[in-house]
């Protein structure tokens, strides 16, 4: 069985999920682990699957015959469960470069973003334009999340943060 993270992207319509799965299924794979959106009228997935070698061109092969599908593959293998993860839940006033901020602050305390899921709305009462984004993160050590902590307050009075675990 060979690892590999496939990402898809096509025009959204009913049933795409249970079309992938029951190529996967067909093919002898294994689905492991995936993320799957709808933005803005396109679906989108991200899916680690385990498949036979020798079933892994037909697959593809099944999944191109989706109309209008894009995708990339790469081959992976089992890493090690990294050993601190931190979930975060970071809430701001809507602005351009909220992700490079964010992003920025992880890198220079030398965190990895292991997920990151970010969303924009309005508020109810208010109609005030809100960021969200939800991340993981590993880090080195308590220290380092410490840090990490009071360096993404720095990006404004407005950044409400909770550590989610």
């Amino acid at each position: 069985m060979l690892r590999y993270l496939v990402t898809l992207q096509v025009a959204d319509k009913p049933g795409l999920v249970e079309q992938i799965a029951h190529s996967v299924s067909r093919h002898g794979g294994n689905w492991l682990d995936s993320e799957l959106r709808h933005i803005d009228g396109i679906f989108a997935a991200i899916l680690l699957l385990e498949v036979p070698a020798a079933n892994w061109d037909t697959l593809l092969e099944n999944l191109e015959c989706i109309e209008g599908l894009t995708l990339t593959y790469a081959k992976t293998r089992k890493t090690q469960a990294p050993q601190t993860i931190r979930r975060y839940s970071l809430v701001a006033y809507d602005r351009p470069g909220l992700v490079h901020d964010i992003s920025n602050k992880i890198n220079e305390l030398g965190a990895n973003i292991e997920r990151l899921s970010t969303h924009y709305e309005t508020a109810s009462h208010t109609g005030v334009a809100l960021f969200r984004a939800n991340f993981s993160l590993s880090v080195k050590d308590e220290a380092a999340e410490q840090r990490l902590t009071q360096a993404l307050y720095t990006i404004g009075d407005d950044v409400v943060l909770d550590i989610v675990d």
